[in-house]
């Protein structure tokens, strides 16, 4: 590709940081949307040119995206725990505005980062994109990142007969997605048209601040226990192989219109990603486990009690854990490979030990 403009939401983050590293390397020009306060001491290495503002400020999108080629959006609300309409309020509410901002603009193509979590939580054997997502989602999160899938795909197309035939009539998910594109200034011949969706799996690699840490302390602290044998497999994809599919999903001809599964294309266990984060840090394997048929009941029942009394932080066994531990998540990327030309890095055992 020839030196482009590229704007990129959550910069500051690991998949962020590292796609803003890669478009760099490649010789293109990088603004990120940066919040005030935000750590930036990875982009003032790099020198990139900084937006400060979030994503519910509309002066500060439209300034972002000001003379972008492509915009990438990789910043979201993520957890397992928390309120609907706040997960809403960041990933779809807040996409709404940056589509808007992107296509005043004129910018050619958006990218946006979504999740494998938007799956059915249930065993994945080779699941590919064919596969609806699920409409009924176990956290906020997935439903949330569920609906901004919706949402920009509508936006693009701007006719919402075409997601009712793909994803399904449904009375809580998809008009929530409807208000939001209902929410746009602008008129559908005047919206971006060229709308690509990622759905990466679970992520590490460098400058990650939130998943591997935790993990990290549960294992020092002989804290961490297995659902089940520990042998179903994850859904693992490291950070730099997401951006080398951005890239992809950018340069290719046929990518638009499109959602991808990402993962880093090997299989690998859950007994495996911990034993190698457990090596890394020095500490056993842990043995313990809670037999599959204990573990979900129990994940249901403490979920749901911590829910009824409000409470603030997600108790340590709840739905999405149990969906992370204990379900076999396997997800064909033979589109991606297909259409994008992706090749993943497959060293995931290097990668993560590096990361760490």
């Amino acid at each position: 590709m020839k030196p482009l403009k590229i704007a990129v939401t959550g910069a500051t983050g690991l998949v962020g940081s590292h796609l803003v590293a890669e478009a760099q390397r490649r010789g293109h020009k990088v603004v990120a949307l940066v919040r005030s306060g935000s750590n930036t001491s990875f982009l003032d290495s790099l020198a990139v040119q900084m937006v400060v503002g979030d994503l519910h400020d509309r002066p500060a999108l439209e300034k972002f995206c000001r003379d972008a080629d492509f915009v990438v959006n990789c910043a979201a609300r993520v957890g397992d725990w928390g309120k609907l309409e706040h997960f809403r309020r960041d990933n779809v509410d807040a996409l709404a505005l940056l589509l808007d901002a992107a296509s005043k603009s004129g910018v050619q193509r958006f990218v946006q980062i979504s999740s494998l979590g938007v799956y059915e939580p249930r065993d994945h054997f080779g699941t590919n994109e064919d596969t609806m997502p699920a409409m009924n989602s176990l956290d906020a999160y997935t439903r949330s990142k569920t609906e901004a899938e919706i949402l920009l795909l509508a936006y693009a197309n701007s006719a919402a007969g075409i997601f009712e035939a793909h994803y399904g009539k449904n009375t809580v998910m998809l008009p929530y997605a409807l208000q939001a594109l209902r929410s746009s200034e602008l008129p559908p011949r005047d919206r971006v048209s060229q709308v690509v969706v990622l759905r990466p799996g679970f992520i590490y690699g460098e400058r990650d601040r939130t998943v591997i840490p935790k993990l990290s302390q549960a294992l020092l602290n002989n804290k961490f226990v297995f659902f089940g044998p520990g042998t179903q497999a994850m859904n693992s994809i490291y950070a730099g192989n997401i951006a080398q599919a951005v890239f992809l999903a950018l340069e290719s001809e046929k990518s638009s219109g499109h959602v991808f599964n990402l993962t880093d294309g090997v299989p690998v266990s859950k007994r495996d990603f911990v034993g190698v984060v457990a090596a890394r840090l020095g500490v056993d394997l842990p043995e313990r486990s809670i037999p599959l048929a204990v573990a979900w009941p129990l994940a249901v029942a403490v979920h749901e009690m911590a829910r009824m009394i409000g409470a603030k932080n997600p108790p340590l066994i709840n739905k999405a854990r149990f969906k992370f531990l204990g379900l076999h998540l396997d997800f064909s990327i033979k589109k991606s490979q297909e259409i994008l030309g992706y090749n993943p890095d497959p060293d995931w055992r290097n990668l993560l030990a590096r990361s760490i």
